[in-house]
């Protein structure tokens, strides 16, 4: 246990088969039942892991739509990979790395799709000192993802999709159709999936007519929508206790006092809906106020506190932290935060001290 610790300090950020390495194994100590070919764990151990479970002590990782996770582990059951799509920062990278974790015990096996991705980067490729000197082999290939994820029946997960260009992604059609690669540079070599291959791709709402998917490759997935947390409350907690954890990572001592969590969330709100509670109109800016940005948000003002102030978290650290995370899309939506510290803030602050500190923020617009 120790040592597995040690290992967790010296990355900066394990996988989740790292991470929550003593969970996936409580759940498989006391998993029994039924599982499908080359899973680790159940289709009902799988969702416990990513929705918690209390009595296992299970921590529940996911906020959201539970009825989302049901849909996702029935998806992956079948012969149809699972594409999450959806707003940036809605946890479709989270919620793939959880559940490649908790199926195949590995979440590394991934694709990061770009504008440059080539075919290679996701089948295989070749060692080309050895393809000269001994010309096409076993032992000059060079597994990619896909091809590790067939060859051992694992999770593969495809990041952006709908960044890499279509006749690059389309390479996909016959793998997710006869789960079998074709490798013509060896003579007679077909490499045939294990049980358990599937793919989990994931792409950005705002991304749509970046490269649009060909019909056949949709054909081969299932879209679930991952939505913005809604409730208030959970969002409140799910952002206290990630920037916690990433706070306790750190070895830094600094709570994050529910009454800066509440300030935190309530201007991403009022940012991301365009209104907020009291029923005030404002411009929306055109970066993402999603709640992974309000982690970010909160950790990098836990960070300003304990290192360049006195060690207590308040509004006016949220406030200085917030105004990079609005104006690193487009510099015009400076004008829409002053008007947000001009007509919601400004009242807030003659009633709430976080408030106040948060509107001393608007000088260093």
């Amino acid at each position: 246990m120790n040592a597995m610790n040690e290992n967790r300090r010296r990355v900066l950020r394990a996988p989740a088969e790292v991470s929550f390495a003593e969970q996936l194994a409580r759940l498989a100590a006391v998993d029994t039942d039924p599982r499908p070919a080359g899973w680790r764990l159940s289709p009902r151990a799988v969702r416990r892991f990513v929705l918690g479970d209390a009595a296992l002590g299970i921590a529940r990782k996911f906020y959201g739509d539970d009825a989302l996770i049901d849909r996702c582990i029935v998806t992956l059951m079948s012969q149809r990979g699972l594409l999450l799509v959806g707003e940036p920062g809605t946890a479709k990278s989270m919620l793939s790395e959880l559940l490649a974790a908790a199926i195949s015990g590995d979440s590394t096996c991934t694709i990061q799709g770009t504008s440059g991705s080539t075919e290679d980067q996701i089948k295989y490729g070749w060692n080309y000192a050895l393809l000269l000197a001994e010309g096409p082999s076993e032992r000059a290939l060079v597994p990619g993802p896909i091809h590790r994820a067939m060859r051992h029946g694992a999770i593969c997960r495809f990041e952006e999709l709908t960044r890499v260009q279509p006749e690059i992604a389309d390479c996909m059609i016959s793998l997710l159709s006869d789960k079998a690669m074709q490798i013509p540079e060896l003579s007679e070599s077909t490499l045939f999936a294990a049980p358990g291959f599937n793919v989990i791709a994931t792409a950005n709402i705002r991304d749509r007519g970046v490269n649009e998917m060909s019909s056949a490759l949709k054909r081969r997935f299932n879209f679930e929508t991952v939505k913005p947390i809604a409730d208030r409350q959970l969002e409140m907690r799910l952002i206290r206790e990630q920037t916690q954890a990433l706070l306790d990572d750190a070895a830094i001592g600094l709570q994050f006092d529910s009454d800066v969590v509440e300030l935190l969330v309530t201007a991403f709100a009022d940012l991301r809906n365009g209104v907020t509670a009291e029923g005030i109109a404002i411009e929306k800016p055109t970066a993402v106020m999603s709640s992974a940005e309000a982690v970010a948000v909160g950790y990098a003002a836990a960070l300003d506190a304990y290192y360049f102030g006195d060690g207590e978290l308040h509004g006016g650290h949220i406030g200085r932290q917030l105004i990079g995370t609005v104006l690193k899309d487009e510099p015009a939506d400076g004008a829409k935060l002053q008007h947000y510290f001009d007509v919601v803030v400004k009242v807030r602050a003659e009633k709430q001290a976080p408030w106040r500190q948060f509107l001393a923020a608007r000088a260093e617009l």
